[in-house]
């Protein structure tokens, strides 16, 4: 009975030991599948983080360009405001001038016949130094 025992015991411990190589083994290979989705892992952050520095960069860089076509927009607009406000200058001169010129041609009734004159501003392209 105690060889049966023993034998029985043997068994057992055969059995736990096969047992315990498989179990092992099973911890070895979900330890390296660990280690590789770790690896995968700290790639794909270390990809998501050199993409999000370049998005960065850029948006820095659009910021920059759209600011110096604010200040493009801005200078050509103060331009334009300085030759509005000389257009409107020389036309209240040619304005007083032909009305001095119609209050003195009184004789010439061919001349007050023509039509009053029209002045059109055709826009220059100006380049901004900033």
């Amino acid at each position: 009975a105690s060889r049966r025992e023993a034998g029985e015991c043997r068994r057992q411990l055969q059995a736990r030991l096969v047992e315990m190589e498989s179990l092992r083994g099973a911890h070895q290979s979900l330890e390296r599948q660990l280690q590789e989705l770790e690896e995968r892992h700290n790639a794909e952050a270390a990809g998501l983080q050199d993409t999000i520095g370049q998005l960065e960069d850029d948006l820095r860089n659009t910021k920059n360009e759209m600011a110096r076509h604010l200040r493009e927009y801005q200078d050509l607009l103060n331009v334009k405001m300085a030759l509005d406000i000389e257009i409107a200058a020389y036309r209240k001169l040619l304005e007083g001038e032909e009305t001095l010129f119609n209050m003195g041609s009184g004789g010439l009734p061919s001349l007050n016949s023509l039509p009053s004159p029209t002045y059109s501003f055709q826009p220059r392209s100006f380049s901004s130094s900033t």
